[in-house]
């Protein structure tokens, strides 16, 4: 296995978010989709220019060709909202650590803004890889949205364990 690397994503990098986005098996959305929820390259641009941070997954490796980064996966949230908006790893490199790592990351970087809660939502739906691995990594469900943007689907919560 190659080591990931991950570093915060650029407004340049904002084609790469949109190619990992569109690669992913489970809750999968083309490009056309995405803009129908008004997720356009420009919006993110915004996003990235405002509250939000993402951040890239990368491997690299003497086994490969060249020492080039070869993008993995994507997380992104937002500080105003208190919450991860997404993280998808490509279909080729899932279950390999990347997003443990880039949820990692999204949390430490909540925890240093001094929010101490925050939350995320996914489909409704035990069996969904999402469903389970956010159970795996400490959050806790608490329902499902009845209205709004995310209506129908299940919110979970993981709040700062402070020691």
């Amino acid at each position: 296995m190659e080591k990931i690397k991950i570093r915060v994503a650029q407004k340049k990098d904002i084609e790469t978010l949109f190619e990992i986005r569109t690669s992913v098996e489970e809750n999968h959305q083309s490009r056309e989709e995405i803009a129908e929820l008004g997720i356009t390259p420009q919006s993110v641009a915004t996003m990235l220019e405002t509250d939000c941070c993402a951040w890239i997954a990368s491997i690299s490796g003497r086994r490969r060709r060249s020492e080039a980064e070869h993008p993995i996966g994507f997380s992104i949230a937002s500080a105003t909202q208190k919450t991860i908006f997404g993280i998808f790893v490509r279909p080729a490199f899932e279950g390999q650590g990347a997003g443990r790592a880039l949820m990692q990351v999204a949390e430490n970087w909540f925890w240093s803004k001094g929010i101490e809660e925050i939350w995320l939502v996914t489909g409704n739906d035990p069996n969904l890889r999402a469903y389970g691995f956010y159970l795996h990594l400490g959050w806790i469900r608490v329902g499902v949205e009845l209205e709004g943007d995310f209506k129908g689907e299940m919110k979970f919560i993981k709040s700062r364990k402070i020691e």
